[in-house]
């Protein structure tokens, strides 16, 4: 096996085989030190906590354990109904040399099981025993591809579980439900699973398929809301579009928004509750998300007396907030116009990062920032939204948790304090548009696949932020592209929050709090932590320059790998 640097805090196995790495990520269950385990196509990403391990220790333990022979049983089998109408159908059959009609017949014949689960929640990457559908993904990845597509790359057949960012080639669509938080287990492809692809005709019933079009629930559907309000609930991934709205606050066992809470006027751009995420669910397909800032958030959480890791608010650009009850808030991140009135409307003075007190009827309003992209807004005793796998944090890629929030939206408020409220009045020195931001980085685990020239441009040229960029990642715009050393494609692998990765046409894309927990384009560096945090509030125009940070996860040898 290599093990490669993938980041400071975590390790990339490279193995011979998708067989060994499942049989090798099963036998490093309860490794000392080990976060998660992430395995890919001939890969095991493995992110550590290096409190408790050092890189160099926790390579040595994985080198010297053996891999059990046993292959994964295979499980139950599920019936998936296709349309067979993807836009790339005839380009793939082309490139296989076959016609749309028998590529069809050969997918639907062909046997599928699920080897690993990754990229989003309730995406199964199934291979099969017809070696046909070995093709590549598309030189450029689409940055929306719909709910329910059934697409292919590398030897795999996969299905998107919602909208979200993709590079596989698609062939079809189907009504299926991959992830529902209400089902048990949530995937309805698990590892081992067994799957049937059948032609969609109205009358076939695949377990999960989702019973109509989905679409969001008004507030009028949703059990005792007031009229022109929606209460904040919990939102979960449905193949058939963004996701359902599931129970209420009240339904949820937390108290519904009266009382203390926020009532949104404007939402802004983007408007979202977060706290520091839900980390350890990356092999389900599950990203830990959490605050993009989570430096603003431990700052506001602080000034306001909460616990670190309270749920608070998350805006990108203006938002406009109304209290209801009194109570303590602050705003930190984003640097911009800040400015209260009350009831009446006297209008008093608020400073960025002071705690400050709130009344009834006080309303809020945040301008554009000028400098940095997401203000946090934290309130003394946290949001009481329903928690969604140990978190209360939006997943924006894969759905899970509390949806983005809307006008009319009123948010609970609990009672999560800890602490007297603190006052340390400084700010951060945040970008604007145009402004040069230095960001360290640790090189691999994929420098190998391109240039010596393409890791000096890497370093030596200015990037710009454009305007292709939210939680998932941002795109990166340089005059020269990143140049391969290597043809060909990368089977899909374990992916880091902060991992550069670079699509055919040379163009860095910077992956964020929200991205895909497995991809199959080479990843060049990763960001380091101290620099996760202000490449969350870099703003479109903004420009990058990178640099290689000096300690590395492990001793480089050769390129970022320590071969056994």
């Amino acid at each position: 096996m290599r093990i490669l640097t993938a980041s400071q805090t975590a390790l990339l196995v490279e193995t011979n085989d998708l067989d060994e790495a499942v049989r090798l990520n099963a036998a490093w269950d309860g490794v000392p030190g080990v976060i998660e385990r992430v395995p890919g196509a001939r890969t095991v990403l493995v992110r550590f906590d290096p409190r408790q391990v050092t890189a160099e220790r926790l390579a040595e333990t994985l080198r010297a354990t053996a891999s059990d022979a046993r292959d994964v049983p295979p499980g139950a089998e599920v019936t998936i109904p296709v349309r067979y109408d993807g836009d790339d159908l005839d380009d793939v059959a082309r490139a296989l040399n076959i016609s749309a009609d028998e590529f069809v017949g050969r997918h639907l014949a062909a046997g599928w099981q699920v080897a690993f689960t990754g990229f989003a929640p309730g995406f199964g990457y199934l291979v099969c025993d017809d070696p046909l559908f070995d093709v590549p993904r598309r030189l450029s990845p689409r940055t929306r591809v719909p709910a329910g597509s059934v697409a292919l790359a590398g030897g795999f057949t996969g299905v998107y579980p919602r909208e979200s960012p993709g590079g596989w080639q698609l062939i079809g669509r189907t009504d299926a439900v991959l992830w529902d938080l209400q089902r048990d287990p949530p995937a309805l492809l698990a590892p081992g699973t067994r799957v049937r692809f059948v032609r969609a005709s109205g009358r076939d019933h695949v377990v999960g398929a989702s019973e109509g079009p989905a679409s969001e629930i008004s507030a009028s559907e949703i059990p005792g809301a007031a009229p022109a309000e929606r209460r904040v609930a919990a939102r979960h991934a449905d193949a058939g579009a963004d996701g359902l709205v599931v129970p209420t606050a009240s339904d949820a066992g937390v108290a519904p928004a009266v009382g203390r809470a926020i009532e949104v006027v404007r939402p802004g751009l983007q408007l979202l509750v977060q706290d520091l995420g839900r980390p350890g669910y990356a092999a389900q397909g599950v990203s830990a998300s959490g605050a993009a800032d989570r430096t603003a958030l431990r700052d506001a959480n602080r000034a306001v007396g909460n616990p670190p890791g309270a749920a608070a608010l998350e805006s990108v650009g203006a938002v406009a907030l109304r209290f209801r009850g009194e109570g303590v808030a602050a705003v930190t991140g984003a640097i911009g116009e800040l400015s209260m009135t009350d009831a009446r409307g006297d209008e008093r003075p608020i400073a960025h990062g002071i705690p400050f007190a709130t009344r009834d009827g006080d309303e809020l309003v945040l301008g554009s920032p000028a400098r940095g992209l997401r203000y946090t807004i934290a309130v003394r005793g946290g949001l009481a939204v329903p928690a969604v796998l140990g978190s209360r944090s939006s997943d924006t890629l894969g759905g899970v948790g509390p949806a983005p929030l809307t006008a009319g939206d009123v948010v609970a408020v609990g009672a999560d304090a800890i602490d007297a409220v603190d006052v340390f009045p400084w700010e951060r020195m945040l970008p604007a548009p145009g402004d040069l931001v230095d960001l360290d980085i640790t090189v691999g685990p994929r420098d190998d696949w391109f240039t010596d020239d393409a890791l000096r441009v890497l370093t030596a040229q200015e990037w710009r932020v454009t305007s292709q960029s939210d939680r998932v990642g941002m795109r990166l715009q340089g005059d020269v592209p990143l140049e391969r050393a290597r043809a060909g494609e990368l089977p899909s692998e374990g992916v880091v929050t902060g991992a550069i990765q670079v699509p055919s046409d040379g163009q860095p894309v910077l992956f964020l709090a929200d991205h895909p927990v497995t991809g199959g384009y080479p990843i060049i560096a990763a960001l380091t932590e101290a620099s996760l945090d202000l490449a969350g509030q870099l703003p479109p125009g903004a420009r990058v320059r990178f640099r290689v940070n000096a300690a590395r996860a492990t001793p480089p040898a050769g390129s970022a790998a320590l071969t056994a």
